[in-house]
């Protein structure tokens, strides 16, 4: 009795230590392939590290209704990311550059816990956005994402800056991206993908007017997209702009 007694407090005590772990845990499912950078899995998200550009091609991540409405607030602790092997930024970079640290992954959308949210102020998420654009038509974008997220029950997202078009360069060498894309890919057995190449600078169009096939984004970026999806599918869903179920 004794030693059965010491199992089960070496397991409660185990579960009451266990650290935050993903709510995805095919968190690599459909992962894109990295062009231009090296992958890093932080714990609710995954990006692709590009030293020349000290930014990332790619944030990747599966958002959830439990993730949006975590209720986690911002923690605003930008900081080098530890994984990154060479060239990182430091938290102030992009200081009297006129640039926004814009995230890839939006802090919004990592609303579950504490880790999930800190986890978004790495400076390896964040690329040079003006204000009018990450405060502006970008913000709005994110927004409708997260409502198609709520909406549709989960979504896969990729987003990232398109490293080929650059409009210069700030602190250190940080390129400054002309362009960026965000991918929203809803899978099942009625799946459905939307993309979308905006500008960096402020815009007053509607967000469908941004639509964009993900061929596009592939041939702008180098990167593949869902590369484990049946080609019949892949070629489908990629193929063109079908805005039928997104409510843009």
């Amino acid at each position: 009795m004794k030693y059965l007694i010491y199992f089960f407090v070496a397991i409660f005590g185990l579960c009451t230590c266990k650290p935050d772990s993903p709510i995805l845990t095919t968190r690599n499912t459909n992962l894109p392939e990295a062009s231009l950078g090296y992958l890093i899995n932080h714990m609710y998200y995954s990006l692709s590290y590009v030293a020349k550009h000290r930014q990332s091609e790619f944030a990747y991540y599966y958002l959830t209704p439990e993730s949006i409405n975590g209720g986690q607030k911002r923690t605003d602790d930008f900081r080098i990311d530890p994984n990154v092997k060479s060239n990182p930024v430091s938290s102030t970079a992009y200081s009297g550059s006129g640039y926004d640290r814009g995230h890839l992954c939006p802090a919004a959308d990592m609303a579950l816990n504490l880790t999930a949210m800190s986890e978004t102020f790495y400076m390896s998420n964040m690329s040079p956005m003006t204000a009018s654009f990450n405060r502006g038509i970008w913000a709005s974008l994110e927004d409708w994402v997260r409502s198609a997220a709520l909406a549709n029950k989960g979504l896969y997202v990729a987003t990232g800056p398109i490293l080929s078009r650059t409009c210069g360069t700030i602190s250190g060498g940080i390129t400054v991206p002309c362009t960026f894309y965000k991918i929203a890919f809803k899978d099942g057995s009625n799946p459905k993908m939307i993309g979308f190449i905006m500008a960096n600078a402020g815009s007053s169009l509607a967000l469908k007017s941004f639509a964009v096939s993900i061929d596009e984004i592939e041939r702008s970026t180098g990167l593949d997209f869902f590369p484990q999806l049946a080609d019949e599918i892949e070629n489908k869903l990629e193929g063109a702009v079908n805005l039928n179920g997104w409510n843009l």
